[in-house]
């Protein structure tokens, strides 16, 4: 899922085009396939974080977080955040937020690709195997994930992605 270089597919972030953007903003989600899934997972959350935007907005940004993944959607193709939309719960990303205040749901309440404004940027990916659903509302927010988290995480997997300035 990345270039030679090392970087994130031009699709997936800043220098998407075409169908791949919506009003300014990159919107197919990357593919990727999660393997040694414990036999007792009944569902997978992910995250997918900023931590190099801190020095920029003053916090970690938010990309797309995601709970009650089926199993069965281990290996998720390209733009799943929006072709397979309802068959797990998304939340809310930073484009929600005060900061910037978007009011498009397809944006904000889904995947939008990393855009690093100064530099180039590493972006966590974590995916979290749960012995649960969380049962979280459509468009909940990364502090109640983080809160319905305990107790439940089986094994839990980060990599980080680098996408270019």
């Amino acid at each position: 899922m990345e270039t030679p270089e090392g970087y994130l597919p031009d699709q997936y972030g800043k220098y998407a085009t075409g169908e791949d953007m919506r009003n300014g903003f990159p919107v197919t989600s990357f593919p990727f396939q999660v393997t040694d899934i414990p036999a007792d997972t009944v569902a997978l959350a992910l995250t997918l974080t900023d931590y190099d935007a801190v020095p920029v907005s003053g916090f970690t940004w938010i990309h797309w977080i995601a709970a009650d993944i089926p199993v069965t959607l281990a290996n998720m193709p390209a733009n799943a955040s929006r072709q397979l939309a309802g068959q797990f719960v998304q939340g809310r990303n930073s484009n929600a937020g005060s900061y910037v205040r978007n009011t498009d749901p397809e944006i904000y309440q889904r995947y939008t690709g990393p855009t690093p404004p100064n530099a180039d940027h590493d972006y966590t990916f974590t995916v979290y195997a749960l012995n649960t659903t969380l049962d979280l509302p459509e468009g909940f927010w990364l502090n109640e994930l983080r809160h319905a988290l305990p107790g439940h995480v089986l094994e839990e997997a980060s990599i980080d992605i680098t996408s270019r300035v």
